[in-house]
């Protein structure tokens, strides 16, 4: 008894003892390594890119009906929300990994198991003798429990854990893309809209000067040359409003796909009555590093890998195992009634020589771990570079906007007057045609100019980590 009694002595002062071993390095948890995020954001109205942005509050912490106000809008997000494949496929990743997680807990508790695989009874017959048949059974229930002496569940559990938080991310960056999509694929739509009527007004007046020119023509004042230049103007005309057509078309579609439905009309209003904020916070460089669920999940992929090394240390440890038994049996039929037998069993492994698999998996394991922060680190810079790419996008084409704003009414006024020249023969032919394609190249670009100046307001919104709630 004696005996025993010290060897379980034993057995616990050497778990003490490893556990104060391993205090020091095993049980750490992941801290965010230093980063640099002074002029993450590059000023947009200095040349000498010194960072003017100083303030906390992040244009991409709005909720996205704030900051996407048409209505119409607002209703084919939210059908996108519920219904895009992408969207609906990262939330089920979302729930395995929330199920690898209640399984990795699970493994701090004692595993139970009742019966054996050779069976818990047996049947036995003497052939000389039928009569002497012998009935034996064992009804068996082990319990066997892993002392995580060295972190090895522990480290795979936080592993675990920030991978979960990692697809989390992933699947709000999803989300934030959906959102995203969805609204540049509705304003192309307003775009082209407009394009479209801009250019079915023009084919109008093309086709004035066309009857103009015949006109003229008939009354022996110009040439036939004169007739076929003004046909052609109008027939180009017609064939751009035909491409912005098919173009809206093919927009429709893809916008039916991301919303989840089959390709079908898009109830829209127009790109005149759009209203998007005007002002932007960038925030600090450093709420890049919240705000943006593709870095926060570069960083949790950091800290996963972080874990994944401790597990990877933690296995040259031993492995300790305590456990008990018990059986009802009637031991071959030497008890009948049956009676309980119970044990106790405790075993330790050690690993000694392991081919090198050992420290090629800690060694593998380290330089993940520098990967995954180095992508991380990328994924910051990369996400500055979003930002001031979008803040100079929206300044630039704000800027061409206005110009082309005057550059209308100039040729406006232009067309006007080489018409009413070209009447009082004033002008030429040639004079009128190139003041209406001028017009209406000005007209287009004036549009183009106002979708991408929306579109980057979308890409700020997204590049501030935007797509909340």
């Amino acid at each position: 008894m004696k005996r025993y009694k010290s060897l379980i002595f034993k057995f616990f002062n050497f778990c003490i003892a490893a556990t104060l071993f391993t205090s020091c390095g095993v049980y750490n948890k992941y801290e965010r390594p230093d980063v640099d995020t002074k002029g993450l954001v590059r000023d947009v109205l200095s040349d000498m890119d010194t960072l003017a942005i100083q303030d906390t509050a992040s244009f991409g912490n709005l909720p996205w009906r704030s900051v996407f106000t048409d209505l119409q809008l607002r209703r084919l997000i939210e059908q996108g929300l519920e219904k895009n494949a992408n969207l609906q496929n990262a939330a089920l990743t979302v729930q395995m990994y929330e199920s690898m997680l209640k399984a990795a807990k699970l493994a701090f508790l004692p595993a139970i198991q009742f019966g054996q695989q050779n069976g818990m009874g047996t049947i036995s017959t003497i052939y000389a003798d039928p009569s002497k048949t012998t009935k034996s059974y064992t009804l068996p229930v082990t319990a066997s429990w892993t002392l995580d002496l060295f972190g090895n569940v522990l480290s795979q559990k936080r592993s675990m854990q920030m991978k979960l938080l990692g697809y989390k991310d992933y699947q709000m960056a999803v989300r934030a893309q959906v959102i995203g999509g969805i609204a540049n694929a509705y304003y192309t739509l307003l775009m082209m809209d407009e394009q479209l009527r801009i250019t079915t007004e023009m084919s109008e007046m093309a086709k004035e000067t066309w009857e103009m020119m015949k006109l003229q023509y008939n009354l022996g004042r110009v040439r036939s040359t004169s007739v076929q230049s003004a046909e052609a103007a109008y027939l180009s005309t017609l064939t751009q409003a035909n491409d912005f057509r098919r173009q809206i078309r093919a927009t429709e579609n893809a916008l039916s796909l991301l919303i989840g439905q089959a390709g079908q009309y898009i109830p829209r209003s127009t790109l005149a009555e759009q209203s998007l904020p005007t002002e932007f916070s960038a925030g600090v460089g450093v709420a890049l590093l919240k705000n943006r669920p593709d870095v926060h999940n570069a960083e949790m992929n950091l800290a996963a890998c972080f874990h994944d090394v401790q597990t990877a240390r933690s296995q040259f440890y031993p492995n300790i195992t305590v456990g008990a038994s018990a059986a009802f049996t009637n031991s071959n039929g030497s008890f009948n009634p049956g009676k309980w037998l119970t044990s106790l069993f405790a075993s330790l492994t050690q690993p000694i020589f392991m081919r090198g698999a050992l420290t090629a998996n800690l060694k593998v394991s380290k330089l993940k771990y520098e990967q995954a922060f180095n992508t991380w680190q990328n994924s910051i810079l990369s996400a500055g570079n979003e930002v001031s790419n979008a803040l100079v996008n929206y300044n630039s084409y704000d800027a061409n906007s206005k110009l082309e704003a005057q550059r209308i009414e100039v040729l406006k006024k232009n067309v006007e007057d080489t018409r009413a020249l070209y009447t009082s023969r004033g002008s030429s032919y040639l004079e009128v045609l190139t003041a209406q394609t001028q017009l209406l190249s000005a007209q287009i670009a004036k549009v183009t100019d106002d979708f991408s100046k929306m579109q980057s307001v979308v890409s700020l919104y997204t590049a501030l980590g935007g797509g909340g709630k």
